[in-house]
């Protein structure tokens, strides 16, 4: 809907009885979905029933005001309102607006949450290679639990001493799926995906000494890894790969509720 007050309207119609909740359904199809929040956004509200997720805000170059307007307008038509990347300063400034906002300090998260968010089926594990990689896999984690999975942490598990990973296999074989996420050269989700039977999404990091250029260097090992069963997403996109690991849970439970309908 463009505005909530049409929306209003419209349910306002079908409580009436002059509108029958089909037609009413194929308005709402029909309308173009995105509401503008003064002259720099337009909140894309059916994001959720084309994808499974809701639009979340790309906090890093918005103002703090601008955050605030766009969660504003967001919070009474979803159960959970997120901004990414954005930093303590930003942060406290929404808070002190909204007190209803948590922040996630180390994933960079600001979030409203409402009750009720559905549990969504399926394990879902992070690691990491190393300490440093944290922030980009909070990303991952807090979003990924905004929408509803279940997730386990594992850090500071990376090649150098190997053990520590071996030592935890029990994470690996109990996972749905798994987001590995590493700098420097990038090795670990080769040696994940070697060990695994589901999928793993590999999160190369800018973290490391200079020929690592800034992520690049774990990008490209990822992207030529041997091992199979690897999906890559873009450099310290912990947020796009808590998207993709959902999408590939929820992918898996309708196929199965499919099939246990035949």
């Amino acid at each position: 809907m463009n505005q909530p007050d049409a929306l209003r309207e419209l349910l306002q119609s079908v409580a009436a009885g002059s509108l029958t909740p089909e037609a009413a359904f194929d308005q709402l199809k029909q309308r173009s979905g995105y509401e503008s929040v003064d002259d720099f956004a337009k909140i894309d509200h059916q994001r959720t029933q084309r994808t499974g997720f809701p639009e979340v805000i790309w906090g890093q170059d918005k103002t703090a005001g601008q955050i605030i307007k766009i969660m504003r307008a967001m919070e009474p038509l979803h159960p959970v309102v997120m901004a990414t990347r954005v930093d303590a300063q930003k942060g406290m400034e929404i808070q002190s607006a909204l007190p209803q906002v948590t922040y996630f300090e180390t994933a960079r998260i600001c979030a409203v949450e409402k009750a009720g968010i559905a549990i969504q089926p399926g394990r879902l594990s992070i690691l990491t290679a190393g300490t440093a990689d944290l922030p980009v896999a909070e990303e991952a984690a807090v979003t990924a639990e905004l929408c509803g999975f279940q997730v386990t942490r594992l850090w500071d598990v990376g090649v150098a001493g190997i053990h520590r990973l071996l030592n935890n296999r029990h994470v690996i074989e109990e996972s749905d799926v798994l987001i590995v996420a590493a700098g420097m050269e990038g090795a670990l989700p080769s040696v994940v995906a070697g060990l695994a039977q589901c999928p793993v999404v590999a999160v190369p990091t800018s973290i490391g000494y200079g020929a690592s250029f800034q992520g690049l260097a774990p990008l490209l090992t990822m992207l030529n890894s041997c091992a199979t069963g690897i999906g890559v997403v873009n450099i310290d996109n912990g947020f796009g790969a808590a998207i993709l690991a959902g999408q590939i849970l929820r992918t898996a439970n309708r196929l199965a509720a499919a099939t246990q309908a035949y």
